[in-house]
């Protein structure tokens, strides 16, 4: 029996009260905090105060922890809007902000779906925004942006790794390569990218993911106006 569906163990008189909320809430901070390596039934155990093996009459492995920590968080992903280009907007803009709030889940996205209840609440009310389209399109509609959004998230997620890791900012990384990159634009080689990097106007994430996003929902609704 799947983790969603299977009833927790009988309450009884301990010492530290338990059930799998508080587990997955006791999971989701540590994971905050220190990313996905803070996060084993051993590690989250000892945060709550209790013995490894009470956490197994709740959850069978680090893998439904995970399963149920996607979960948990897909509540408050809840997309909203009048019509199916709102509604998929307003889908990838929670979900990138999820992202951001917990930056560990950029590694879990992705994959097969996500079945939990949180999960089916969100994927149930962008496929009935979807409602005129054709039936045997939704579901690559609903790739497609997630796929957009997956992608994004996880390069905006890699850079903020990636400042962590070195000290320098973007602007700051830029300009260590800026010597480099003139001598090798003065070559001649790459006329078309020695363009852009000069004379593009230079876009913060938010309004690159925000362009991106338009040139996909252009796309999809082209596509399905047909």
């Amino acid at each position: 029996m799947l983790v969603w569906e299977r009833p927790e163990p009988p309450n009884r008189p301990v010492p530290a009260p338990l059930d799998r909320e508080r587990i997955v809430r006791a999971a989701i901070e540590s994971a905050d905090a220190e990313g996905l390596e803070a996060v084993s039934l051993r590690k989250v155990a000892g945060v709550l105060g209790v013995g490894p093996m009470r956490l197994y009459g709740y959850i069978a492995s680090k893998e439904e922890l995970l399963d149920l920590m996607v979960d948990a968080v897909h509540a408050e992903i809840r997309p909203v809007g009048d019509d199916w280009r709102d509604v998929l907007r307003s889908l990838a803009e929670a979900t990138r902000q999820a992202a951001h709030e917990h930056e560990w889940l950029a590694d879990l996205l992705g994959g097969r779906p996500q079945l939990g209840p949180h999960a089916l609440a969100t994927g149930e009310t962008v496929v009935a925004a979807l409602g005129d389209v054709d039936l045997d399109a939704v579901m690559p509609v609903v790739a497609s942006v997630n796929a957009y959004v997956i992608g994004a998230v996880r390069r905006e997620i890699a850079e903020r790794r990636a400042e962590r890791a070195t000290g320098l900012d973007e602007k700051r990384w830029q300009a260590s390569l800026g010597p480099y990159l003139e001598r090798t634009f003065a070559t001649g080689r790459f006329p078309a990218l020695a363009a852009v990097v000069r004379d593009a106007a230079h876009l913060d994430a938010d309004d690159t993911f925000r362009i991106g996003l338009d040139c996909l929902l252009d796309g999809i609704e082209a596509r399905i106006s047909r």
